[in-house]
């Protein structure tokens, strides 16, 4: 019964979000002129382990630093794990904005509608898509990554 509810869930999930992950990858570019950032359609996409594969796959590991998302009520600028690192981040958000929250973020960010920053700068949030967008290519400007 495990076996069947594994594969199930590989062909409802796992699948569908690698094609959704490849054309994210493929339109990177347009994203960022950096190739940087990569937005995912949708809500809840397992993504990471298509995300290495696709680099691996392209010659270019560890290029992506973030990707940005939709969740239940924001958007999500999230920091891309080192690959069998656990919690190492390729790049964290900015030290300056951890663990900072609201207008107290948009204030110090430069960046209105801000949610929150995490406090080990893994995840971020902003209320509107252009929002966690600017916040992924304003983090890559701060650190010398554009």
């Amino acid at each position: 019964k495990a076996v069947v509810s594994t594969q199930s869930t590989g062909a409802r999930v796992w699948l569908p979000a690698l094609e959704l992950v490849k054309q994210s990858f493929e339109d990177r570019f347009s994203v960022h002129p950096s190739g940087k950032i990569i937005k995912l359609a949708g809500e809840g996409c397992p993504w990471k382990e298509h995300l290495y594969n696709l680099e691996e796959e392209a010659g270019c590991e560890g290029s992506v630093l973030y990707v940005i998302s939709q969740s239940s009520d924001s958007h999500r600028v999230m920091a891309v794990g080192v690959r069998g690192e656990g919690f190492t981040n390729r790049l964290s958000l900015p030290e300056k904005w951890m663990g900072v929250r609201d207008d107290a973020l948009s204030e110090i960010s430069g960046i209105p509608q801000c949610v929150f920053v995490h406090a080990n700068g893994f995840i971020g949030g902003n209320k509107t898509e252009e929002g966690a967008l600017a916040m992924a290519v304003k983090s890559l400007d701060m650190q010398g990554q554009a």
